[in-house]
């Protein structure tokens, strides 16, 4: 048996039709239940237990995709997606992943792909002004957050040590007697510490600081606990600094932390991932006052700036630190460029790289500074709107208050007793609620808890979204606790 590829005209013709299918997606997705209303193994137990012998003709495939894949589908573009944060993904950005996946460049080296490396210097330093960051800052795109953090935290290490941990290990250091700790807001996401056990500092070496009222980390608390470390033996390493926890959205004082850091001689890298979107307004660059002590920072155009997953915006003040982390030579990865040009294989975790560069020049282009703004300021103010809505609702409570365009609330009743174990109570009657929502296919929400209680998050950020669609939202929370409240 022969090879046989599909030809250009068949594929010229069933890319026509996936580009309608995707077309009328994109038009209709808020006619989708919100979540996937499939039960676990659904999915699975509609798809072979073995590959196919043969080929199949590509109209079987595709209905297959419409009818198995698409209903097992979490529609994260939905207008009236309020969980997690936005995942966005505007028009631009998916016609640029479909040049890109027909280049299907592999972008390690700038000779393997000099537009790619030369557009992502480009574009990265685009946003840097468009986000109000200072000169000085070199970017790179990540594929997460999370390899971000990791980055910075092996760049945290190497810095402790001396460049020692990449040739002896941290086994052979802590041999030593070189224990390297990292701190971080107690509200901080779990890659910090998920990057902390990667990169050898280990749990137990992740401090996590108290917050205050706005679950903002406290700086006083931070140098505390920077003291009693070295007071122990331990060598202080890494700070990594909030803009927009997940659970709270709290918004870490960067300029006190920032002195700290320059008074302690520790890594300073700040995760904006989700909050970091917002300084496209200047009205938030209070969030970055303090910005110029920083080693790193990463935000996330993949959630709030309209480029599909996965694009992280990497930014460091030492390049060739970043690059001595990371960099492996064998002649096989040389060129006759190598050291005149970036080779951004040497910039982060993985050698292979796509070409990320191009969705998001065809944003920044299309939509453009104010087109962007107009946005988030939209989405803002539809939080705030909201969330003083549900404040002056009776039966309500904010749990965490308002940080741009997310807070967390709760359903408590009036009728509600008081009584002994009301909390656990009132927890169970909240989870109950977010299910019942949930399940509805109508808005998705999501859990989280605030000093220990159960709330519900709200978050605003789908491009799709409108005002109505929050307001609507809040109806539907308000017409369903009614209903688990009498019994319904």
């Amino acid at each position: 048996m022969s090879f046989e590829d599909m030809k250009t005209e068949e594929f010229r013709r069933q890319a026509h039709d996936l580009v309608d299918w995707m077309a009328d997606y994109l038009a209709g997705v808020g006619d989708y239940p919100v979540r996937a209303q499939v039960a676990p193994g659904a999915i699975a137990d509609q798809l072979p237990a073995a590959p196919p012998k043969i080929g199949e003709p590509m109209a079987a495939i595709l209905q297959d995709f419409q009818d198995i894949v698409v209903p097992g589908m979490t529609h994260w573009q939905h207008p009236s997606f309020f969980a997690y944060f936005p995942a966005n993904a505007s028009p631009p950005s998916v016609l640029a992943e479909m040049l890109t996946a027909t280049l299907a460049a592999q972008c390690m080296l700038w000779q393997t792909s000099p537009a790619a490396t030369e557009m992502e210097t480009r574009v990265l330093d685009w946003l840097r002004q468009l986000l109000g960051l200072p000169d000085g800052f070199h970017g790179v795109i990540q594929p997460t957050a999370s390899d971000a953090t990791l980055a910075a935290l092996l760049m945290a290490r190497e810095r402790a040590t001396g460049d020692k941990a990449n040739d002896v290990g941290m086994a052979a250091l802590g041999a030593d007697g070189v224990r390297l700790t990292v701190y971080v807001s107690e509200e901080a996401h779990s890659s910090i510490e998920k990057g902390a056990k990667i990169a050898g500092f280990g749990r137990a070496a992740v401090r996590k600081i108290a917050t205050d009222d706005r679950f903002a980390m406290r700086p006083e608390d931070l140098a505390s606990a920077i003291a009693a470390d070295r007071a122990a033996g331990m060598t202080p390493a890494c700070v990594v600094a909030t803009l927009g926890t997940t659970g709270t959205g709290g918004i870490d004082p960067l300029l006190a932390l920032a002195a700290i850091c320059r008074r302690e001689g520790l890594f300073l890298h700040v995760d904006a991932a989700w909050a970091g979107s917002a300084l496209v307004l200047d009205e938030h660059r209070w969030m970055i006052e303090g910005i110029d002590a920083a080693d790193s920072i990463a935000m996330n155009p993949h959630k709030w700036l309209l480029t599909n997953f996965d694009c992280t915006a990497h930014w460091v003040r030492d390049p060739d630190a970043l690059q001595r982390t990371f960099a492996i030579n064998p002649s096989y990865l040389t060129s006759a460029e190598t050291g005149e040009v970036i080779d951004y294989r040497d910039w982060g975790v993985p050698l292979g790289r796509r070409f990320r560069a191009l969705k998001l020049w065809f944003v920044l282009r299309y939509y453009g500074a104010e087109g962007l703004k107009a946005m988030i300021a939209d989405h803002i103010a539809w939080t705030e709107e909201l969330a003083g809505a549900v404040a002056a609702h009776p039966d309500f409570e904010i749990t965490s208050p308002r940080s741009l365009a997310l807070f967390s609330f709760r359903y408590r009743p009036r009728s509600f007793d008081a009584q002994a174990g009301e909390d656990a109570a009132l927890d169970a009657l909240n989870e109950r609620l977010l299910q019942t929502l949930n399940d509805s296919g109508a808005l998705y929400l999501t859990q989280n808890k605030v000093r220990g209680r159960y709330a519900i998050r709200f978050s605003v950020g789908a491009r799709t979204t409108t005002r109505d669609h929050v307001m609507r939202a809040w109806e539907v929370i308000q017409t369903t606790a009614a209903s688990l409240s009498t019994g319904g």
